[in-house]
């Protein structure tokens, strides 16, 4: 597939960039200026571009066949940008005639599982989206735009991040979050939004992922 990468210099980005291009895809990954993503391989090329303006991205989607984001806030500073990141390629998106679109958002955006325990339920999760409400709203705003559009959209929603390597072995719900999920490594969240890109059973839909 011909493929466009946001967030290609983040933590969860690059291993998207390193496992499409393994895999034989065409990639083009969008950073910003004199940002440089940390994977170079011949199938990977990059453009730089302020990825709130979709007059500068629609050069990096044209004749795509999907987009994979990994726009998100790294500190409460910096809340704000999935939301008008996401936008701005969605208009984009619709200038080029680009469907797909698969983004990474968070497993306490939507409901928590009935499944998990008292603590979490009661205790865990409520702390955590006190604590990070700025970062939740703006993934969920971010959910919101994709909602609102035409578009064939995925939201992953992973539980915490670690930085272990891919298994490839890992657990998917659509619809919500994975009952009793707790942790997903960045490199099997990548591997998970690869595999999610030709199924249409995840498409306007919230996709959790967790071991």
């Amino acid at each position: 597939m011909r493929l466009t990468v946001f967030g290609a210099t983040g933590a969860t980005g690059g291993h998207i960039l390193r496992q499409a291009a393994a895999a034989g895809h065409k990639v083009t990954a969008v950073v910003r200026a004199p940002s440089q993503p940390a994977v170079e391989h011949p199938n990977i090329d990059v453009v730089r571009a302020d990825v709130t303006d979709p007059a500068e991205l629609r050069t990096a989607l044209e004749g795509r066949d999907a987009v994979l984001s990994g726009l998100g806030p790294r500190n409460r500073k910096s809340t704000g940008i999935a939301e008008r990141g996401t936008a701005a390629i969605l208009a984009a998106m619709a200038d080029t005639g680009v469907r797909r679109l698969v983004t990474i958002s968070a497993a306490p955006v939507g409901p928590t599982p009935s499944e998990d325990s008292l603590f979490v339920r009661g205790m865990l999760i409520p702390i955590l989206r006190a604590v990070l409400k700025d970062v939740y709203a703006d993934v969920g705003a971010m959910e919101a735009e994709m909602a609102r559009s035409d578009t064939d959209w995925t939201a992953m929603r992973p539980p915490k991040l670690t930085g272990a390597k891919v298994t490839g072995t890992y657990r998917t719900h659509i619809g919500g979050s994975v009952p009793r999920g707790a942790t997903i490594a960045r490199a099997d969240l990548a591997h998970a939004m690869l595999a999610v890109l030709d199924d249409p059973a995840t498409y306007r839909q919230p996709v959790g992922v967790a071991y």
